[in-house]
């Protein structure tokens, strides 16, 4: 079995954002879409480790800032490798404004936002898929969204090959490991992805 076949499927890259009380947290994720038009209402699908998932499941609030293809890979490793359980991921963080439902948006690397309000959640196993009505949204720019397959080929930074050394490469988000052997247990520590989806990319 070929996992990369997944990257073929033509999908967006959102950062999802949230507030509960006096905190604001955000992550990347690839699954969210529009599920009827009358009325307008979309769905996400989130890991249940991800602090913005709890946010969102007790306050039932969400923004989605759609990724265009201007997105650097900064703004992927800075939502996307760090847990807003022990970062504030706004802290230092300017290019955002908030919208009328009081929830930030990202305003670099996207080309628009979509507020919304939960109105179902289906227990996935793993994830939680949130079905919401859509509150408000504005086009920021006529940027092309990027696509998962446009990440994987055009954002994610490609290793560098180094003679006489062998590397592993995350094939999520591009750490690179050297060493002959790539433990069976090991854990990237930018993703937190296993060992399984790393790659032998030289040596």
């Amino acid at each position: 079995m070929d996992k990369k076949a997944m990257y073929n499927l033509s999908y967006g890259l959102f950062v999802l954002t949230a507030r509960q009380g006096d905190k604001d947290n955000g992550c990347i994720i690839n699954t969210a879409g529009q599920v009827t038009s009358t009325p307008n209402r979309i769905s996400i699908t989130v890991n249940k480790d991800n602090f913005t998932h709890d946010m969102i499941r007790d306050t039932g609030r969400f923004n989605i800032s759609i990724l265009s293809e201007k997105a650097d890979f900064s703004l992927f490793r800075h939502f996307g490798f760090q847990s807003g359980r022990t970062v504030d991921k706004f802290a230092e963080y300017s290019a955002c404004e908030r919208s009328a439902n009081g929830l930030y948006y990202i305003t670099e690397g996207t080309n628009a936002y979509i507020s919304a309000r939960v109105e179902q959640t289906i227990d996935l196993g793993t994830h939680t898929m949130f079905i919401a009505a859509v509150e408000d949204m504005e086009v920021l720019s006529r940027e092309p969204s990027a696509t998962y397959a446009y990440y994987q080929s055009s954002i994610k930074p490609k290793p560098e090959k180094k003679a006489g050394k062998t590397v592993w490469r995350c094939t999520v988000c591009g750490y690179v490991y050297e060493g002959e052997e790539l433990p069976a247990d090991f854990v990237c520590p930018l993703c937190k992805h296993p060992a399984s989806d790393f790659e032998k990319v030289s040596g």
